[in-house]
């Protein structure tokens, strides 16, 4: 593959990830049954304001990216068109898809959001753009305090949740099943569609996998 086709393959997998990302993110939100820690958070501060669940978002986002400077962590392109993109496209992703009280339904809304979650972020980290802002968050974290990552992860998780919980967002069973299943899903992506660069030396491996989660964030911490 020539630089030219890469980066062809790496924009399309950018765009298409950070779009299909805000989409599963609104599947979850339809399904009722409990979003992501971030999302929850979402869900609590639209509860007291006048905002759309996309601009909150992308609000809550710059809010995080803000925090980078301090840490010292650089944005990439990737991580701004997180920031734009993710929220509109929740959005457009709660405006075609119908609300629902009937509980199959719910669920398929609920599975099919954590999948295509899992989908995207493959997509995306594996474009090798840079991480999103609450990864960046994370791993800023992680190198200053030099605690163990999944320590650093879980707790700011831990405190999104609790916060937005307070605030009257949805928490429930999908918070649980998409904080059980998120990584494996990621993973599994990821080994699919990571774009090797030069420097890991052609084709895609295990290795330059790794290395991409490194650079993009920890599975299955993704922006929600």
């Amino acid at each position: 593959m020539n630089f030219r086709e890469r980066m062809l393959r790496r924009s399309v997998q950018l765009l298409v990830g950070l779009f299909l990302f805000g989409f599963g993110i609104s599947l979850m939100v339809r399904g009722g049954l409990g979003t992501a820690p971030w999302d929850v958070l979402t869900l609590g501060i639209i509860s007291h304001l006048p905002l759309s669940f996309g601009l909150t978002t992308v609000l809550l986002s710059i809010v995080v990216l803000l925090c980078w400077i301090p840490l010292r962590e650089r944005p990439g392109l990737g991580t701004v068109l997180n920031v734009v993109m993710i929220g509109p496209s929740a959005d457009i992703g709660l405006l075609i898809l119908p609300e629902t009280t009937q509980l199959w339904a719910r669920i398929l809304y609920l599975l099919a959001g954590v999948a295509t979650i899992g989908l995207a972020t493959g997509l995306y980290i594996g474009s090798r753009f840079g991480p999103g802002a609450r990864d960046g968050l994370m791993t800023g974290l992680h190198r200053v305090t030099r605690l163990p990552i999944w320590i650093v992860r879980t707790s700011i998780e831990v405190t999104v949740v609790l916060l937005g919980w307070l605030l009257g967002g949805n928490v429930g069973v999908g918070t649980l099943l998409f904080a059980l299943t998120i990584g494996p899903l990621c993973q599994f992506f990821l080994r699919i569609f990571n774009v090797p660069l030069a420097r890991d030396g052609g084709a895609p491996t295990e290795e330059s996998a790794e290395t991409a989660e490194l650079e993009g964030a920890e599975p299955g911490s993704a922006t929600d």
